[in-house]
C-alpha cells in the first residue's frame, strides 16, 4: 500500500473490498472507484477542478430537507433517474410506462374518497380527473392504492409553501370493484423545477432551462402487480420535447379537455392504466 501512484491506484483500492462480505456491495463499489478513476484520467481533473465538485456536492447535500430532495433533483436534471428507471421497469407492450418520481413526493398524503377534491384549496382551475386501473389481461384492479401529487396554478407543490397547514393537491384512493376512479383537483400547469439551489446554478452554466412540461404524478399499487411509478402530461405543452428531467412518454400524454359552463371553465382527464403482472 506504499509509493501509490496513478499507475496503481485504482488496483489498491479496489483490493480494498476484497473483504466485503455483501457481494452486490462489492461489486457496485469496484465498479464505482473503476468509473471514477477512469473519469479523472480521461478527462486529467485537476485538484482545484475536484474540489469545486466537492464544493457542489456538498452544497446540494445542503438543501435537501423534508421537503426538498435536491440529489433527486441533481439526479433527475442528469438524467440518471430516468436511466434507472428504464433498466428498472421493463413493461410489455400495452403496459403504462414508468417515469421519474420527483423530487415531490412525500409520505404522509391525506386519503379521499371518490369524487373529492385533492385540490383542498389549491389554486388553479377545476378538472374531473376520471379513469381505470387494470392488469396487462385486462381484468379490473379493485382497491387498487392511487396516490397523486401534482403542481398547482402557480407552479408550487405545497410543500413549498413555507407555513400551510395542511396538504394540497396530493391524496391517496381506491379504485372501486370495476378498476375506476375519479377525483376532482386543478388543470395542472407547466413550471420550472426550483433553480434556487446548486442544480439550479448547474443548469444556468450549461444554458439550460428548468422548465417542465404540465403533469400529474400517479404512484399505484395493486396486489399481484408490478408497482407504477408515473406521469400523464398535457397535450401540447411547449415544453414536452425539452422536459428538464428527460421524463416525458408519447404514450404518457393525454388531453385536457376543456368545457364551458354556468360556473365557468372546467376541464376533464380520462386516462386508464395498466399494470404488469409482478413475478412470482
Amino acid at each position: 500500500m506504499r509509493n501509490l501512484d496513478q499507475d496503481t491506484i485504482t488496483q489498491a483500492v479496489i483490493a480494498g473490498f476484497e473483504q466485503t462480505p455483501d457481494p452486490r456491495l462489492k461489486e457496485i463499489l469496484t465498479n464505482a472507484v473503476q468509473h471514477l478513476h477512469a473519469f479523472a484520467r480521461e478527462t486529467r481533473l485537476s485538484e482545484a477542478e475536484w474540489m469545486e465538485g466537492i464544493r457542489f456536492l456538498t452544497a446540494v447535500g445542503q438543501q435537501c430537507d423534508e421537503k426538498r430532495q435536491e440529489f433527486i433533483l441533481l439526479s433527475d436534471t442528469l438524467g440518471l433517474s430516468t436511466l434507472a428507471v428504464a433498466m428498472n421497469n421493463p413493461k410489455p407492450a400495452g403496459c403504462t410506462q414508468a417515469t421519474v418520481l420527483g423530487p415531490f413526493h412525500v409520505a404522509g398524503a391525506p386519503s379521499y374518497a371518490h369524487g373529492e377534491d385533492v385540490a383542498n384549496g389549491a389554486p388553479g382551475v377545476p378538472c374531473l380527473v376520471r379513469g381505470t386501473v387494470r392488469g396487462i389481461a385486462g381484468d379490473a384492479l379493485g382497491a387498487a392504492r392511487i396516490e397523486v401529487w401534482q403542481a398547482d396554478a402557480q407552479g408550487l407543490y405545497d410543500v413549498q409553501r413555507p407555513g400551510l397547514a395542511q396538504h394540497q393537491a396530493r391524496g391517496v384512493l381506491h379504485t372501486d370493484a370495476q378498476g375506476r376512479f375519479f377525483f376532482r383537483t386543478v388543470v395542472a400547469e407547466a413550471y420550472p423545477i426550483p433553480a434556487d439551489g446548486p442544480v439550479g446554478a448547474l443548469l444556468r452554466a450549461t444554458r439550460r432551462h428548468p422548465w417542465r412540461p404540465a403533469h400529474l404524478h400517479f404512484m399505484i399499487e395493486a396486489e399481484g402487480y408490478e408497482s407504477l411509478v408515473t406521469h400523464v402530461f398535457r397535450e401540447g405543452d411547449r415544453y414536452l420535447d425539452s422536459d428538464a428531467v428527460f421524463g416525458v412518454r408519447s404514450s404518457l400524454i393525454a388531453e385536457w379537455v376543456p368545457h364551458d359552463g354556468p360556473e365557468g371553465r372546467h376541464y376533464t382527464l380520462d386516462f386508464d392504466f395498466v399494470m404488469n403482472k409482478a413475478a412470482v
